[in-house]
């Protein structure tokens, strides 16, 4: 009986072990990995996209810079507030990356780092990450809001 106890614990051990050290091996489910396994480097960036689309085309999500503001002269801007370790930020990200092609062609999503954009976290009174923020082309807020959890619920809100 002890042996046989020994052998069951041993075989428990083993498998344990074998799943471990297979995990660097596996192939990746699609999807976003959990916030442990991606590191800084392997950060996604929105992809720059050099104009927004017309109503038939898609919007855009891209990296923020001041001028993209003027684009809130014929559609909506939204600013995204997003932290690399954010879970929820995360999750929203793979969400719009995902179903980039519903973005409103009138929409342009902008990608605002919130660890190091302080004079804009002021700017907008933010003050946690996952904020979003709709601008004007001058860029004075219109409105404000936290915690979208789909690229929907984003579109919804604007007004």
């Amino acid at each position: 009986m002890k042996y046989l106890i020994g052998i069951v614990i041993l075989a428990i051990l083993g498998v344990g072990i074998y799943s471990t050290s297979n995990k660097e091996n596996e192939v990746a489910a699609p999807g976003p990995a959990p916030a442990e396994e991606i590191s800084e480097e392997e950060e996604s960036t929105p992809t720059e996209t050099p104009t927004q689309g017309s109503p038939t085309e898609p919007g855009s999500y891209e990296p923020y810079s001041p001028e993209k503001l003027a684009r809130a002269e014929s559609g909506d801007v939204v600013l995204f507030f997003r932290a690399s370790w954010c879970p929820t930020c995360r999750a929203l990200d793979a969400n719009i990356r995902t179903n980039s092609g519903s973005i409103p062609g009138a929409v342009t999503v902008l990608d605002v780092d919130y660890d190091n954009s302080t004079e804009l976290k002021q700017k907008y009174g933010v003050t946690y990450q996952h904020t979003l923020v709709q601008v004007d082309a001058s860029g004075n807020l219109i409105a404000k809001w936290q915690g979208s959890p789909t690229l929907s619920d984003l579109v919804s809100k604007i007004r």
